[in-house]
């Protein structure tokens, strides 16, 4: 190889990615791009320069700004704030759009169980007798269940139920990796809990005050959780039929948009939470609550689909934009 002709070809590109650098603290999004490429160009002269000539000047000095310019790639970060309004307006909202129908399948089965639970619960006295004594059930009907949502302050309440509800969805998405079947009993037990409540309330006349104090936060906190549910069955799902994919990858690429999913959510249930803690149990007027409940509800659909679907139709999954570096190669 001709170095002195090798080292005139690419010595621009060397000396730009040296001023790129020197610096890399005050660089913008195209010039971090750049800096990127620079380095990954860089690294692979080097490897060619390694392989084709024992010139120790020429290798030291790539050596040294090859280097360099993987602790400034490793610095050099996009602003905070806008990952944050990617992850906001494309990540999170293509990642659940993209899970609609396992969504929409979980919502239906989730609910459907509740139903014929709740009917069979309330037309079977004798199964009431079983889960509960007449005394339980009347502290559940006229004073637990609606003291439940006043007996905090809340700030205390709000937070109490954002930190369980976080749990529950990210339990059913982690179990996904056990092919979601753990996610499945997640599912059900949270349904048979709204269920048992709900036909004891019915049972004894109280329909309307069940569903006055669910609807307000229930509407937008089953919606999370329902969409937990379905990113852990799709992992699940993903390990048993990977398509054209390796399984490895598909477990990879799935798993890192199930991660989006996972930190969207928690701002989700943080919303919910805080329509339990201040609006449930303290608005008085069942009216107001439940359009509240209402309006969330429909706003997060709204967001999903108004940014998650265009979102998705460019090919945005939610999965990371990070990946590891590619060894150099000579050529």
């Amino acid at each position: 190889m001709d170095v002195d002709a090798y080292v005139a070809a690419h010595h621009a590109e060397w000396s730009r990615l040296e001023w790129l650098i020197n610096h890399s603290r005050r660089l913008d999004g195209a010039q971090i791009d750049e800096l990127v490429e620079l380095y990954q160009r860089a690294a692979t002269h080097l490897s060619v320069v390694r392989s084709s000539s024992p010139d120790p000047v020429l290798v030291g000095r790539l050596s040294s700004l090859v280097a360099r310019g993987r602790a400034a790639v490793a610095g050099a970060q996009a602003p905070l704030w806008r990952d944050t309004t990617r992850f906001l307006t494309r990540s999170f909202p293509a990642a659940a759009y993209r899970m609609r129908w396992w969504w929409l399948g979980v919502a239906v089965l989730g609910n459907l169980f509740s139903l014929v639970y709740a009917v069979w619960l309330v037309r079977n006295p004798e199964v009431q007798a079983t889960l509960a004594t007449p005394y339980e059930v009347r502290q559940l009907v006229e004073h637990d269940f609606a003291n439940y949502y006043t007996e905090h302050s809340a700030q205390s309440f709000a937070f109490m139920v954002w930190v369980n509800n976080a749990w529950v969805s990210a339990t059913a998405l982690i179990f996904g990796i056990l092919l979601g079947i753990p996610t499945l009993y997640v599912l059900f037990a949270n349904q048979l809990n709204l269920a048992q409540v709900g036909g004891f309330m019915f049972a004894h006349g109280k329909g309307d005050v069940f569903f006055g104090l669910i609807l307000p936060h229930g509407l937008l906190e089953l919606t999370a959780v329902y969409l937990a549910c379905a990113a852990g069955l799709k992992l699940g799902w993903t390990i048993i039929d990977p398509g054209p994919r390796t399984r490895g990858r598909a477990l990879a690429e799935e798993g890192r948009a199930t991660v989006a999913i996972a930190l969207g959510l928690v701002l989700v249930l943080l919303v919910s939470g805080l329509i339990e803690g201040f609006v449930t149990g303290w608005v008085h007027l069942t009216w107001l609550r439940i359009g509240i409940g209402v309006v969330a509800e429909l706003a997060f659909l709204a967001y999903v689909v108004a940014l998650g679907r265009p979102a998705a139709r460019q090919g945005e999954t939610g999965d990371s934009d990070l990946r590891p570096d590619l060894a150099p190669t000579t050529g």
